[in-house]
Protein backbone atom coordinates (compact mmCIF):
# COMPACT_ATOMS: atom_id res chain seq x y z
CA UNK A 1 0.00 0.00 0.00
CA UNK A 2 1.65 3.46 -0.89
CA UNK A 3 1.98 5.76 1.80
CA UNK A 4 2.16 9.52 1.17
CA UNK A 5 5.65 11.15 3.09
CA UNK A 6 5.19 13.47 5.04
CA UNK A 7 6.94 16.50 4.33
CA UNK A 8 10.32 17.33 5.61
CA UNK A 9 9.22 20.64 6.62
CA UNK A 10 6.82 19.39 8.71
CA UNK A 11 8.45 16.68 10.21
CA UNK A 12 11.28 18.65 11.29
CA UNK A 13 11.17 22.43 12.66
CA UNK A 14 13.70 24.09 10.68
CA UNK A 15 16.30 25.01 12.59
CA UNK A 16 16.10 28.70 13.41
CA UNK A 17 18.43 31.09 11.65
CA UNK A 18 20.29 34.62 11.71
CA UNK A 19 18.43 35.24 8.39
CA UNK A 20 14.81 34.16 10.25
CA UNK A 21 15.02 36.33 12.97
CA UNK A 22 15.90 39.61 10.86
CA UNK A 23 13.04 38.94 8.86
CA UNK A 24 10.59 38.49 11.82
CA UNK A 25 12.30 41.55 12.95
CA UNK A 26 12.00 43.26 9.36
CA UNK A 27 8.16 42.59 9.86
CA UNK A 28 7.71 44.32 13.12
CA UNK A 29 9.46 47.35 11.79
CA UNK A 30 7.21 47.66 9.46
CA UNK A 31 3.93 47.35 11.59
CA UNK A 32 5.51 49.83 14.44
CA UNK A 33 7.07 52.02 12.00
CA UNK A 34 4.37 52.72 9.71
CA UNK A 35 2.42 53.89 13.44
CA UNK A 36 4.89 55.41 15.34
CA UNK A 37 4.26 59.12 13.57
CA UNK A 38 0.48 58.34 13.50
CA UNK A 39 -0.26 57.90 17.09
CA UNK A 40 0.81 61.05 18.45
CA UNK A 41 -0.70 62.91 15.56
CA UNK A 42 -4.25 61.06 16.19
CA UNK A 43 -4.13 61.17 19.87
CA UNK A 44 -3.87 65.20 19.99
CA UNK A 45 -7.05 64.97 16.74
CA UNK A 46 -8.88 62.38 19.45
CA UNK A 47 -8.05 64.48 22.80
CA UNK A 48 -7.30 68.07 21.05
CA UNK A 49 -5.01 68.68 24.30
CA UNK A 50 -0.98 67.82 24.49
CA UNK A 51 -1.08 68.03 28.25
CA UNK A 52 -3.39 65.15 28.17
CA UNK A 53 -1.75 63.59 25.12
CA UNK A 54 1.38 63.81 28.10
CA UNK A 55 -1.17 62.17 30.73
CA UNK A 56 -2.00 59.44 28.59
CA UNK A 57 1.67 58.59 27.60
CA UNK A 58 2.67 58.62 30.93
CA UNK A 59 0.06 56.25 32.11
CA UNK A 60 0.68 53.82 29.21
CA UNK A 61 4.64 53.76 29.89
CA UNK A 62 3.85 52.85 33.34
CA UNK A 63 1.77 50.01 31.70
CA UNK A 64 4.59 49.27 30.09
CA UNK A 65 7.13 48.99 32.71
CA UNK A 66 4.65 46.85 34.54
CA UNK A 67 4.39 44.32 31.45
CA UNK A 68 7.73 44.12 31.17
CA UNK A 69 8.23 43.16 34.49
CA UNK A 70 5.59 40.66 34.39
CA UNK A 71 6.68 38.75 31.11
CA UNK A 72 9.06 36.76 32.96
CA UNK A 73 7.15 35.73 36.10
CA UNK A 74 3.88 35.04 33.30
CA UNK A 75 7.06 32.81 31.74
CA UNK A 76 7.04 30.66 34.41
CA UNK A 77 3.44 29.21 33.98
CA UNK A 78 2.27 29.67 30.42
CA UNK A 79 4.46 28.63 27.47
CA UNK A 80 6.82 31.25 26.08
CA UNK A 81 5.29 30.78 22.50
CA UNK A 82 1.73 31.33 23.73
CA UNK A 83 3.14 34.74 25.12
CA UNK A 84 4.52 35.69 21.88
CA UNK A 85 1.04 35.01 19.86
CA UNK A 86 -0.78 36.56 22.55
CA UNK A 87 1.64 39.74 22.05
CA UNK A 88 1.38 39.91 18.15
CA UNK A 89 -2.61 39.81 18.47
CA UNK A 90 -2.84 42.44 20.87
CA UNK A 91 -0.58 44.46 18.16
CA UNK A 92 -3.32 43.54 15.70
CA UNK A 93 -5.87 44.01 17.73
CA UNK A 94 -4.66 47.39 18.92
CA UNK A 95 -3.96 48.63 15.41
CA UNK A 96 -7.64 47.74 14.18
CA UNK A 97 -9.23 49.24 17.43
CA UNK A 98 -7.64 52.58 16.46
CA UNK A 99 -9.53 52.42 13.22
CA UNK A 100 -12.37 53.51 15.56
CA UNK A 101 -10.90 56.91 16.12
CA UNK A 102 -12.71 57.86 19.39
CA UNK A 103 -10.22 58.86 22.59
CA UNK A 104 -11.34 55.60 24.36
CA UNK A 105 -10.19 53.84 21.64
CA UNK A 106 -7.11 56.09 20.94
CA UNK A 107 -5.83 55.01 24.45
CA UNK A 108 -7.07 51.43 24.58
CA UNK A 109 -5.39 51.40 21.24
CA UNK A 110 -1.73 52.98 21.95
CA UNK A 111 -2.10 50.16 25.51
CA UNK A 112 -2.32 47.12 23.38
CA UNK A 113 0.03 48.16 21.06
CA UNK A 114 2.69 49.37 23.88
CA UNK A 115 2.28 45.83 25.80
CA UNK A 116 2.65 43.88 22.83
CA UNK A 117 5.81 45.62 21.99
CA UNK A 118 7.69 45.06 25.57
CA UNK A 119 6.11 41.26 25.11
CA UNK A 120 7.25 40.30 22.31
CA UNK A 121 10.94 41.96 23.00
CA UNK A 122 11.41 39.95 25.83
CA UNK A 123 10.41 36.86 24.14
CA UNK A 124 12.22 37.73 21.18
CA UNK A 125 15.64 38.50 22.75
CA UNK A 126 15.22 35.00 24.85
CA UNK A 127 14.83 33.33 21.54
CA UNK A 128 17.79 34.82 20.04
CA UNK A 129 19.88 34.24 22.88
CA UNK A 130 18.28 30.24 22.64
CA UNK A 131 19.43 29.36 19.53
CA UNK A 132 21.61 31.95 18.01
CA UNK A 133 25.87 31.00 19.09
CA UNK A 134 27.94 34.28 20.44
CA UNK A 135 29.73 33.96 17.70
CA UNK A 136 26.97 34.83 15.47
CA UNK A 137 25.33 37.57 17.78
CA UNK A 138 27.09 40.64 16.07
CA UNK A 139 25.85 39.23 12.72
CA UNK A 140 22.05 38.89 14.21
CA UNK A 141 22.14 42.09 15.21
CA UNK A 142 23.59 43.61 12.07
CA UNK A 143 20.97 41.48 10.23
CA UNK A 144 18.40 42.48 11.87
CA UNK A 145 19.21 46.32 11.65
CA UNK A 146 19.61 45.93 7.87
CA UNK A 147 16.32 44.06 7.69
CA UNK A 148 14.59 47.03 9.65
CA UNK A 149 16.08 49.86 8.24
CA UNK A 150 13.56 50.11 5.47
CA UNK A 151 10.71 49.65 7.72
CA UNK A 152 12.08 52.55 10.26
CA UNK A 153 12.93 55.04 7.30
CA UNK A 154 9.91 55.11 4.43
CA UNK A 155 7.31 53.70 7.90
CA UNK A 156 7.00 57.28 9.51
CA UNK A 157 6.20 59.35 6.41
CA UNK A 158 4.36 56.47 4.63
CA UNK A 159 2.12 56.27 7.74
CA UNK A 160 0.99 59.91 7.78
CA UNK A 161 0.73 60.16 4.01
CA UNK A 162 -1.76 57.28 4.15
CA UNK A 163 -3.70 58.82 6.99
CA UNK A 164 -4.49 61.66 4.71
CA UNK A 165 -5.44 59.64 1.86
CA UNK A 166 -7.45 57.04 4.43
CA UNK A 167 -7.56 57.27 7.66
CA UNK A 168 -7.81 53.68 8.72
CA UNK A 169 -5.29 52.44 6.11
CA UNK A 170 -1.83 52.57 7.99
CA UNK A 171 -4.18 50.74 11.32
CA UNK A 172 -4.87 47.89 8.76
CA UNK A 173 -1.26 47.65 7.06
CA UNK A 174 -0.22 47.67 10.85
CA UNK A 175 -2.18 44.76 11.48
CA UNK A 176 -1.40 43.18 8.50
CA UNK A 177 2.40 43.06 9.65
CA UNK A 178 1.76 42.21 12.81
CA UNK A 179 0.18 39.12 10.83
CA UNK A 180 2.63 39.01 9.11
CA UNK A 181 5.20 38.55 12.09
CA UNK A 182 2.96 36.00 13.51
CA UNK A 183 3.22 33.75 10.56
CA UNK A 184 6.79 33.93 10.50
CA UNK A 185 7.40 33.24 14.17
CA UNK A 186 4.81 30.02 13.36
CA UNK A 187 6.58 29.24 10.43
CA UNK A 188 9.84 29.38 12.67
CA UNK A 189 8.51 27.01 15.02
CA UNK A 190 10.54 28.28 17.88
CA UNK A 191 8.41 26.28 20.63
CA UNK A 192 9.67 27.17 24.15
CA UNK A 193 13.18 27.61 23.43
CA UNK A 194 15.98 25.25 23.78
CA UNK A 195 15.39 23.03 26.81
CA UNK A 196 18.15 23.51 29.41
CA UNK A 197 19.00 21.54 32.21
CA UNK A 198 17.67 23.36 35.29
CA UNK A 199 19.86 24.63 37.82
CA UNK A 200 20.34 23.45 41.09
CA UNK A 201 20.38 26.87 42.75
CA UNK A 202 17.25 29.69 42.54
CA UNK A 203 17.85 31.91 39.65
CA UNK A 204 19.25 35.66 40.84
CA UNK A 205 16.30 38.39 40.89
CA UNK A 206 18.41 41.21 39.34
CA UNK A 207 16.26 43.70 41.74
CA UNK A 208 19.07 42.13 44.09
CA UNK A 209 21.61 44.00 42.48
CA UNK A 210 20.31 47.19 43.19
CA UNK A 211 22.69 47.91 45.54
CA UNK A 212 25.49 46.83 43.46
CA UNK A 213 24.31 49.13 41.24
CA UNK A 214 23.79 52.62 42.88
CA UNK A 215 26.98 51.88 44.79
CA UNK A 216 29.19 52.28 41.18
CA UNK A 217 28.76 55.80 39.97
CA UNK A 218 30.20 54.55 36.37
CA UNK A 219 27.10 52.68 36.49
CA UNK A 220 24.83 54.46 37.37
CA UNK A 221 26.38 57.16 34.84
CA UNK A 222 25.82 54.96 31.97
CA UNK A 223 22.32 54.23 32.81
CA UNK A 224 21.27 58.00 33.34
CA UNK A 225 22.68 58.57 29.83
CA UNK A 226 20.83 55.73 28.45
CA UNK A 227 17.57 57.56 30.21
CA UNK A 228 18.65 61.15 28.82
CA UNK A 229 19.23 60.40 24.98
CA UNK A 230 15.84 57.88 25.28
CA UNK A 231 14.21 60.82 26.28
CA UNK A 232 15.66 63.23 23.66
CA UNK A 233 13.85 60.84 21.33
CA UNK A 234 10.52 60.59 22.81
CA UNK A 235 10.39 64.69 22.88
CA UNK A 236 11.57 64.82 19.18
CA UNK A 237 8.72 61.40 18.44
CA UNK A 238 5.78 62.80 20.23
CA UNK A 239 5.78 66.59 20.07
CA UNK A 240 7.71 67.87 17.58
CA UNK A 241 4.74 66.66 15.21
CA UNK A 242 2.15 68.16 17.77
CA UNK A 243 4.44 71.38 17.76
CA UNK A 244 3.66 71.17 13.33
CA UNK A 245 0.07 70.74 13.65
CA UNK A 246 -0.21 73.34 16.09
CA UNK A 247 2.01 76.01 14.09
CA UNK A 248 -0.09 75.09 10.68
CA UNK A 249 3.01 73.01 9.76
CA UNK A 250 0.96 70.15 8.61
CA UNK A 251 0.28 66.91 9.66
CA UNK A 252 3.20 65.19 7.15
CA UNK A 253 5.87 67.29 8.52
CA UNK A 254 6.55 64.98 11.70
CA UNK A 255 6.73 62.36 10.13
CA UNK A 256 8.60 63.19 7.09
CA UNK A 257 11.61 64.22 9.46
CA UNK A 258 11.53 61.25 11.49
CA UNK A 259 12.15 59.14 8.51
CA UNK A 260 14.69 61.62 7.40
CA UNK A 261 16.38 60.82 10.78
CA UNK A 262 15.82 57.50 10.72
CA UNK A 263 17.44 57.15 7.48
CA UNK A 264 20.43 58.93 9.00
CA UNK A 265 20.85 55.27 11.03
CA UNK A 266 22.85 54.26 6.87
CA UNK A 267 25.55 56.61 8.61
CA UNK A 268 26.51 54.84 11.47
CA UNK A 269 29.77 52.60 9.90
CA UNK A 270 30.98 56.53 9.41
CA UNK A 271 30.20 57.94 12.94
CA UNK A 272 31.91 54.32 14.46
CA UNK A 273 34.96 55.30 12.22
CA UNK A 274 35.11 59.26 13.64
CA UNK A 275 34.54 57.84 16.81
CA UNK A 276 37.51 55.25 16.46
CA UNK A 277 39.90 58.10 15.63
CA UNK A 278 38.70 60.00 18.71
CA UNK A 279 37.60 58.72 22.30
CA UNK A 280 34.31 57.26 23.56
CA UNK A 281 34.72 60.47 25.99
CA UNK A 282 34.62 63.04 23.00
CA UNK A 283 31.85 61.46 20.94
CA UNK A 284 29.45 61.35 24.07
CA UNK A 285 30.50 64.64 25.41
CA UNK A 286 30.17 66.09 21.70
CA UNK A 287 26.71 64.28 21.12
CA UNK A 288 24.93 65.41 24.69
CA UNK A 289 26.20 69.16 23.98
CA UNK A 290 25.24 69.50 20.54
CA UNK A 291 21.63 67.91 20.83
CA UNK A 292 21.30 69.89 23.80
CA UNK A 293 22.38 72.76 22.32
CA UNK A 294 20.34 72.64 19.25
CA UNK A 295 17.23 71.54 21.36
CA UNK A 296 17.53 75.07 23.33
CA UNK A 297 18.23 76.92 19.91
CA UNK A 298 14.71 75.04 18.79
CA UNK A 299 13.14 76.27 21.96
CA UNK A 300 14.09 79.80 21.73
CA UNK A 301 13.26 80.80 18.33
CA UNK A 302 10.14 78.86 18.25
CA UNK A 303 8.66 82.05 16.70
CA UNK A 304 9.88 80.63 13.56
CA UNK A 305 8.39 77.22 13.40
CA UNK A 306 10.90 75.88 10.37
CA UNK A 307 14.08 76.65 12.55
CA UNK A 308 12.38 74.89 15.39
CA UNK A 309 11.97 71.90 12.97
CA UNK A 310 15.61 72.19 11.35
CA UNK A 311 17.19 72.71 14.59
CA UNK A 312 15.43 69.45 16.35
CA UNK A 313 15.92 67.46 12.91
CA UNK A 314 19.63 68.76 13.23
CA UNK A 315 20.02 67.26 16.92
CA UNK A 316 18.63 63.74 15.78
CA UNK A 317 22.10 63.39 14.19
CA UNK A 318 23.86 63.56 17.41
CA UNK A 319 21.02 61.89 19.01
CA UNK A 320 22.03 58.57 17.23
CA UNK A 321 25.84 59.26 17.50
CA UNK A 322 24.79 58.76 21.10
CA UNK A 323 22.84 55.54 20.11
CA UNK A 324 26.00 54.13 19.00
CA UNK A 325 28.33 55.61 22.01
CA UNK A 326 26.39 56.74 24.94
CA UNK A 327 25.65 52.85 26.02
CA UNK A 328 29.45 51.81 25.74
CA UNK A 329 30.31 53.85 29.19
CA UNK A 330 28.25 51.53 30.81
CA UNK A 331 28.78 48.15 29.16
CA UNK A 332 32.86 48.71 29.29
CA UNK A 333 31.91 49.48 33.51
CA UNK A 334 30.43 46.31 34.24
CA UNK A 335 31.88 43.80 35.92
CA UNK A 336 32.29 40.00 33.96
CA UNK A 337 30.80 38.45 37.07
CA UNK A 338 27.47 41.07 36.88
CA UNK A 339 26.89 41.16 33.35
CA UNK A 340 23.52 39.63 33.43
CA UNK A 341 21.70 41.17 36.30
CA UNK A 342 23.22 44.39 35.39
CA UNK A 343 22.01 44.04 31.63
CA UNK A 344 18.44 43.59 32.73
CA UNK A 345 18.71 46.85 35.03
CA UNK A 346 20.28 48.77 32.39
CA UNK A 347 17.18 47.71 29.71
CA UNK A 348 15.24 49.56 32.48
CA UNK A 349 16.24 52.60 30.64
CA UNK A 350 13.70 52.24 27.56
CA UNK A 351 10.32 52.11 30.43
CA UNK A 352 11.86 54.49 32.33
CA UNK A 353 12.02 57.11 29.72
CA UNK A 354 8.57 56.56 28.46
CA UNK A 355 7.24 57.60 31.68
CA UNK A 356 9.73 60.77 32.79
CA UNK A 357 9.77 62.40 28.92
CA UNK A 358 5.41 62.24 29.17
CA UNK A 359 5.16 62.69 32.98
CA UNK A 360 7.76 66.10 32.77
CA UNK A 361 6.32 67.10 29.82
CA UNK A 362 2.88 67.28 30.95
CA UNK A 363 4.16 69.63 33.66
CA UNK A 364 5.47 71.90 31.80
CA UNK A 365 2.71 72.00 29.79
CA UNK A 366 1.07 73.29 32.82
CA UNK A 367 2.83 76.53 33.01
CA UNK A 368 4.31 76.93 29.38
CA UNK A 369 3.64 76.30 25.79
CA UNK A 370 4.69 73.52 23.42
CA UNK A 371 8.76 75.01 23.04
CA UNK A 372 9.34 74.63 27.09
CA UNK A 373 9.38 70.70 26.42
CA UNK A 374 12.40 71.17 23.91
CA UNK A 375 13.83 73.47 26.65
CA UNK A 376 13.51 70.71 29.33
CA UNK A 377 14.81 68.53 26.98
CA UNK A 378 17.97 70.92 26.48
CA UNK A 379 18.41 71.01 29.59
CA UNK A 380 18.35 67.30 30.62
CA UNK A 381 20.66 66.73 27.58
CA UNK A 382 23.23 69.58 28.71
CA UNK A 383 23.40 68.32 32.48
CA UNK A 384 24.50 64.49 30.92
CA UNK A 385 27.12 66.42 29.11
CA UNK A 386 28.48 67.92 32.05
CA UNK A 387 28.22 64.28 34.01
CA UNK A 388 30.46 62.99 31.16
CA UNK A 389 33.08 64.83 31.73
CA UNK A 390 34.04 62.24 34.41
CA UNK A 391 34.39 59.62 32.23
CA UNK A 392 37.81 58.51 31.66
CA UNK A 393 39.89 60.78 28.77
CA UNK A 394 40.99 57.63 27.45
CA UNK A 395 38.14 55.10 27.59
CA UNK A 396 37.52 52.50 25.10
CA UNK A 397 41.12 52.67 23.57
CA UNK A 398 43.40 50.42 22.34
CA UNK A 399 42.23 47.61 24.71
CA UNK A 400 38.43 48.02 22.92
CA UNK A 401 37.31 46.98 19.82
CA UNK A 402 34.18 49.38 19.50
CA UNK A 403 31.28 47.55 17.56
CA UNK A 404 28.12 48.75 15.76
CA UNK A 405 25.50 48.80 17.89
CA UNK A 406 22.22 46.38 18.45
CA UNK A 407 19.37 47.18 16.53
CA UNK A 408 17.46 48.11 20.24
CA UNK A 409 20.17 50.59 20.78
CA UNK A 410 19.82 52.27 17.67
CA UNK A 411 16.23 51.97 15.97
CA UNK A 412 14.26 54.93 17.07
CA UNK A 413 11.37 53.21 18.88
CA UNK A 414 12.27 52.52 21.87
CA UNK A 415 11.51 54.88 21.52
CA UNK A 416 8.83 54.56 21.52
CA UNK A 417 11.48 53.07 21.45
Amino acid sequence: MHQRRIPEWLRHAPAPSVRGFAVLAGAEAVARGILISVFPLEMYTALQDAALVSEVYFMVGLLSLGVGLMVPFIGRYVARRWIYVTGALMFGTGALLAIIGSGAAMIGALALITSATVTTFVCFNAYVLDYIVKADLGRCETSRMFYSALGWTIGPFLGVVLLGWWRPLPFVIAALASGVMLGVFLYMRLGNGRLITKSRRPPTNPLAFLPRFFAQRRLVAGWLFAVIRSSGWWIYIVYLPIFAVERGLGEQLGGMMLSFSNGMLFLTPFMLAWMQRRTIRHAVRAGFLLAGGLFFLGAALSGVPWVTVCALASASFFLILLDVSGGLPFLLAVKPSERTEMSAIYASYRDVSGILTPGISWLVLLVAPMPGIFAAGGLALLGAWGLARNLHPRLGRARVTIEPPSSAEAQITGLAH
